[in-house]
């Protein structure tokens, strides 16, 4: 009995379980969650703004807008954009989408018109690049691009070979070949076209910027150019000279703003 009166008591310890995470509980991390989305939401709303244009912004909003039906979205199509791509703004300019025009079958037929005469005459114009050594040169001229206007094709100085003769509207032989073959692409199609000039900033400052005259006289000059190689008169809508009003790259004096551009004009301008 002696020995059973010495042992140690038996000490039962209860541990009270607090479920959801602690003091606060779990309600931190939903507050986290819902932090971390509306970052994601806010990053994603200021890349869709940047990313856009503004037909298409009008496309989302309508979207959104439960009292316009999603067939009158400004994007002419189906869907939040219109059917197109934030990632293809220069073909889908050309292609004219959008707008009253496109809700009706007659704007969707000239649209796809459009669309498809773009298409082949860049087609065109690359395949020739790449019959030859000398194409393959001459294309080292070209860039082209869509705009509202229609196809751009922009032909302009290298450093090492240049479009004319000095500060004057003599065209150098490269610019003869690139007008024939631009007369056999853009005899492809009817459409209209313009023909506008500029030129890099001269050096020193003039009482007279001779750039006015020089790019008229070069935009008369591709014109004659393309008419003699097979176009016909009555396609040429405008020709235009904009001295070095508007450069192609920051720097004003760069021998790269020294272009020529031949609109290839959408039907509707």
């Amino acid at each position: 009995m002696a020995g059973q009166s010495n042992a140690p008591p038996v000490i039962i310890k209860r541990k009270k379980v607090v479920s959801g995470g602690g003091h606060h509980g779990g309600a931190w991390k939903v507050a986290y969650a819902d932090f971390v989305t509306a970052m994601m939401a806010f990053f994603l709303l200021m890349w869709l703004l940047n990313a856009t244009t503004e037909k298409q912004r009008k496309g989302l909003s309508d979207y959104f807008n439960p009292s316009i039906p999603l067939s009158k979205v400004s994007g002419g199509g189906d869907g939040t954009l219109g059917g197109e791509s934030i990632f293809s703004e220069e073909d889908r300019t050309a292609m004219g989408r959008g707008g009253l025009a496109s809700q009706t079958g007659a704007g969707e037929a000239e649209d796809n018109a459009q669309a498809e005469m773009v298409k082949t005459v860049k087609e065109a114009l690359f395949d020739r690049g790449g019959e030859s050594r000398t194409m393959e040169q001459l294309m080292r001229h070209v860039v082209t691009r869509v705009t509202d206007e229609g196809l751009v094709i922009e032909l302009f100085d290298l450093d090492e070979a240049s479009l004319f003769k000095g500060h004057t509207a003599e065209p150098q032989e490269v610019t003869v070949q690139l007008a024939r073959m631009l007369a056999e692409v853009l005899n492809l199609t009817v459409n209209g076209l313009a023909v506008n000039a500029y030129v890099q900033s001269f050096p020193v400052p003039l009482v007279e910027n001779p750039g006015w005259e020089l790019t008229a006289d070069r935009a008369r000059a591709m014109r004659s150019l393309l008419q003699g190689a097979g176009i016909q008169a009555t396609r040429f809508s405008r020709i235009g000279g904009f001295a070095d009003r508007k450069p192609a790259v920051a720097d004003p004096a760069s021998r790269r703003n020294n272009r020529i551009e031949i609109v290839l004009l959408r039907r509707d301008r």
